[in-house]
């Protein structure tokens, strides 16, 4: 009789488990039957802990937000998914707050007073914690939400069939599985060859994983509410005459706490270093001087490569003949032999319009095709797309990419690699899809796999929580602020 012996799993696998747990154990197990059982934003309560008459720029102010249910109960549990920021509309001013959950229904939020005059806070529900816990069960339940339509090219011919990360075997596959054990599939096409696929487009199924309680819970208007407060604007000063503490110009390898930074007159300025001041665009072209810059990601960075072209008028961009949706944007500079490359990352890419495969490659493998060195610039957005997908997906690739950035540095350790954070996005749209909640996990996911290498960091995900923008592709303002730490970090020695 043969006995059969488990698989023992890889260290990737290992790792990726863990990485799931952890994100797992901050989601309270929560089923509903009604909506007066849940977290409500208009019953639910915040006041200042500790109130003083005065407060001092550089002081933290902490504010306690206790959770109540739509008929005045106590919330026993935490898990709620909130945003919290403070402001001041005279001085363009505004930062990120950091939410420590109690897990009994309290928590406390922490902002530290950056600028003198009135200060404004506001506190957010974005989803009570029922909601996240139906969409942390949802979202992991399958791939069904997506579906991807292949065109398979045979000549003068075409044909359609279905593609995705999960395909019934009753048919012949084409399996796209790569070294990185990065998986894809399309139903094979009768007398067309698996290597003929050449454009791939996505459309979401008629399909939903949220019971009918649950959908409640996403109704435009219980997403988004702000939670009822007793608390004023307060008035900071600037009580010492001594000078801040100087920082070291931002640098590759420097960690990124959180908040990160705030916007002062509708700039954003770090508080862990110096931001460079590109008062005039010579300073910003001596940065890109002799780079050859690769942006790997999503639409998010086709928006920084599109702020460089207009920034740069000597950047002259080929025509890659590429029809339907752009898959990669190609400009030089000759004068000043800068190369600037933007290539969408693999599957998935969630898009109704069709997009070529035909040079498609995961960010690890696009890494793995770089030599790097002095001159090279990469820069790295992964979220968006991933969110309609069970994590685990999103959890394997950011392991894939750090362990080609891994390799990256072992063969050029003077490389320049820059991680952008995703931004929020939208509040009025598919939750179940694409909420926000999704992009915060994959957030700390990112924040959490990358603390070890060398990379600068483009805190997108606090700058647009600070400038409370909800726009997955945020105003130009913004994204010139992600541009400038992205080249302060380039003109660093």
């Amino acid at each position: 009789m043969l006995t059969a012996f488990a698989r023992t799993p890889s260290q990737d696998e290992i790792q990726a488990d863990l990485i799931f747990q952890k994100c797992s154990s901050m989601n309270p197990l929560i089923s509903i039957s009604d909506m007066e059982s849940t977290t409500s934003a208009k019953r639910s309560r915040a006041t200042i802990l500790n109130p003083r008459q005065k407060y001092c720029v550089g002081e933290t102010l902490a504010v306690q937000v206790e959770m109540f249910d739509y008929v005045g109960h106590r919330k026993t549990y935490g898990g709620d998914f909130m945003k919290a920021r403070i402001f001041s509309v005279d001085h363009k001013a505004a930062a990120s707050g950091r939410i420590e959950d109690l897990h009994n229904g309290t928590y406390h939020v922490y902002f530290t007073l950056f600028w003198e005059g009135k200060v404004y806070v506001s506190l957010v529900l974005h989803h009570p914690s029922e909601a996240v816990s139906a969409l942390w069960r949802a979202r992991n339940l399958d791939y069904g939400l997506i579906y991807f339509m292949g065109t398979f090219n045979n000549g003068s011919h075409q044909v359609t069939s279905e593609c995705g990360f999960q395909l019934n075997t009753h048919r012949e596959i084409c399996d796209y599985t790569t070294g990185d054990n990065e998986s894809f599939y399309c139903y094979k096409p009768e007398a067309f060859h698996c290597k003929s696929l050449i454009y791939l487009q996505s459309f979401n199924k008629n399909l939903s994983f949220l019971n009918t309680h649950e959908k409640t819970l996403f109704k435009r208007e219980n997403i988004a509410v702000e939670i009822s407060k007793n608390v004023e604007p307060i008035d900071v000063s600037t009580c010492a005459e001594s000078s801040p503490p100087s920082l070291q110009q931002c640098k590759t390898g420097m960690k990124s706490p959180f908040p990160s930074g705030f916007v002062f007159q509708d700039k954003w300025r770090p508080i862990f270093c110096n931001m460079a001041n590109f008062t005039l665009k010579e300073q910003m072209y001596k940065c890109l001087n002799d780079k050859m810059i690769y942006l790997m990601g999503d639409s998010t960075l086709r928006q920084w490569y599109l702020y460089l072209m207009k920034s740069f008028q000597d950047l002259k961009q080929f025509d890659l003949h590429r029809p339907g949706l752009e898959s990669m944007l190609l400009s030089v500079d000759l004068k000043r032999n800068i190369q600037l490359q933007w290539k969408k990352h693999s599957h998935p890419i969630v898009a109704s319009k069709f997009y070529s495969v035909k040079d498609d490659h995961y960010v690890s493998e696009q890494i793995d095709h770089l030599s790097g060195g002095a001159n090279y610039v990469i820069v790295i957005c992964l979220g968006q797309h991933f969110r309609p997908f069970p994590i685990h997906l999103f959890i394997k690739r950011v392991i894939n990419v750090h362990k080609a950035l891994q390799r990256l540095f072992l063969r050029s350790p003077d490389t320049k690699v820059i991680i952008k954070a995703e931004n929020t996005r939208e509040i009025n749209i598919d939750a179940e899809r694409l909420s926000d909640f999704h992009g915060y996990i994959q957030y700390l996911i990112v924040k959490d796999v990358f603390r070890d290498l060398p990379v600068g960091v483009v805190d997108a995900w606090d700058m647009t929580i600070a400038y409370n923008t909800d726009n997955v592709h945020p105003p130009e303002n913004v994204v010139q602020d992600q541009i400038y730490m992205f080249l302060t970090y380039i003109c660093s020695s």
